[in-house]
């Protein structure tokens, strides 16, 4: 018998951004597969995260997906679900509410974020009661003048894939400390648990060189000419990836117009402080959609065009701390709303 640390990570109930937890369950097991078929449902305090009442406390955590832990001898990370009592979702569970079970929709998020120091409670790069040489030399860099934080980032990719997830790439965004990453999977709730296991492991690792990550999408203030992050939303299914038509592209690009607000409800606190129409995006208060281009709330990528429009659709507006459970299950919503089969 092997014993085996298995990290249950779930959402908690803070509004309207959610927070993860985790807590290691040891187990001891004979012939340990790393299956979710092999796990029970835990339970936790839910009143400490905002999730139940004192008087009633226990919530259920149900297993949904497991990863290789490749930082600890004998570990897996779970991601779960957060269950009430009597075994219905709880409100706070977004993973809940996706209508993809057929894993018709695949998503590639692009993950943004900002490295910040602990003691200076600032990007890496800026120094302290001042700002770095302006936008522009960051982007994809190389070199200790304009790149800071490859170690850590370095560090990530090579967790993330060691767990077995589909990640596909890093670069270093437009702003000093800023970063990307992303990830692909064939079915939303896949490519949920794939971006919450790697905001998982990237959180965890900042444990160990003095960092936090800033999720905030404009965490360097509204006004000033850093641009934001972003969690950029590509998804396709079987319609956009098969049609041939820009008819039909169009129109479920349409579709998405009256919803503006729905959409915005759900893709990111303090998204209005970058969705400005500057910086590389569409204005909140508007909705446009093109070819190529990084200005519009959705982008048609040149390559669907070049293959007849057979492809995927972009959309660039939810934040970098958005719930990709949510951000998948709306834009699933609206494509179906457009009634093309």
């Amino acid at each position: 018998m092997a014993k085996i640390k298995l990290e249950y990570i779930w959402l908690d109930g803070y509004h309207p951004t959610q927070n993860m937890r985790s807590k290691t369950k040891v187990e001891e097991h004979e012939n340990f597969q790393g299956t979710v078929a092999e796990l029970d449902n835990w339970s936790f305090d839910g009143s400490s995260t905002k999730q139940a009442s004192g008087g009633s406390s226990d919530c259920l955590l149900k297993p949904v997906a497991i990863y290789p832990d490749p930082a600890r001898r004998n570990g897996y990370l779970v991601m779960t679900e957060v269950l009430n009592a009597d075994g219905t979702p709880h409100v706070s569970n977004g993973r809940a509410t996706i209508d993809d079970d057929d894993n018709d929709f695949w998503f590639g998020f692009e993950q943004e974020y900002f490295i910040m120091d602990n003691k200076t409670q600032l990007p890496l790069g800026f120094p302290i009661g001042g700002y770095p040489a302006p936008q522009g030399m960051y982007y994809c860099s190389v070199g200790g003048k304009n790149t800071h934080g490859r170690l850590l980032v370095e560090e990530h990719a090579d967790l993330c894939i060691d767990a077995g997830l589909n990640f596909e790439g890093i670069n270093q965004e437009v702003a000093s400390g800023q970063w990307e990453y992303q990830l692909f999977a064939k079915g939303a709730k896949q490519a949920g648990d794939e971006i919450w296991i790697s905001r998982y492991l990237l959180d965890r690792l900042t444990e160990q060189h003095g960092y936090y990550i800033e999720y905030h999408p404009k965490p360097l203030g509204k006004d000033l000419d850093w641009n934001g992050s972003g969690m950029h939303a590509n998804f396709s299914n079987t319609v956009l990836r098969t049609c041939g038509s820009q008819e039909t592209y169009e129109k479920i690009c349409e579709a998405f117009r009256p919803l503006t607000k729905e959409h915005m409800a759900v893709y990111g606190e303090y998204n209005d402080q970058r969705l400005t129409g500057d910086h590389e995006t569409a204005s909140i208060h508007d909705f446009s959609y093109g070819i190529s281009d990084r200005g519009a709330s959705i982008r048609i990528p040149i390559i669907t065009v070049e293959k007849g429009w057979k492809g995927w659709l972009e959309d660039r507006r939810p934040a970098s701390n958005g719930d990709p459970y949510k951000i998948a299950g709306r834009i699933i919503k609206t494509v179906k709303s457009a009634n093309i089969s």
